[in-house]
């Protein structure tokens, strides 16, 4: 593949080298490959390795934009007859079904930045934010 980049105009000015974007593209796919080494890819085509990690973000920006940031609410665990006995205001009441025994002890389901979490069973506050805190790391 010959790669020529645009002619400066001045060559007695120093100005910033400015490759084609089909170039650009074509090493972004190549780096993306599963097992490709972009420094290896940089390299070989004479272009500074974290350029081309600039692009690859770029690229991998462009492709799934972000709708809205994530936003992580309080959540204070409470037991179970003090949540039902007080009313949230916030919280519209609504009418519940009839009271049976259930075998697993609840279920919390969440989801947060598409992703869906279900928690079954008995949950401690420390496992649930440890879980949040995790959650809110991920990109």
């Amino acid at each position: 593949m010959v790669h020529t980049m645009k002619s400066e105009q001045d060559a007695s000015r120093r100005q910033r080298r400015q490759h084609e974007r089909g170039f650009k593209e074509e090493l972004v796919r190549q780096s993306l490959q599963p097992g490709a080494s972009v420094s290896a890819i940089a390299l070989d085509n004479g272009v500074n390795a974290n350029m081309l990690f600039k692009w690859r973000r770029e690229h991998l920006r462009a492709a799934s934009p972000r709708t809205a940031a994530t936003v992580l609410l309080p959540v204070e665990v409470a037991p179970a007859d003090a949540a039902l006995a007080m009313p949230s205001a916030t919280m519209p009441v609504l009418p519940t079904a009839p009271a049976r025994p259930s075998p697993r002890g609840g279920v919390i389901e969440l989801e947060v930045a598409g992703v869906q979490l279900r928690l079954r069973g008995p949950v401690d506050e420390a496992s649930l934010c440890s879980v949040l805190r995790a959650l809110r790391q991920t990109p």
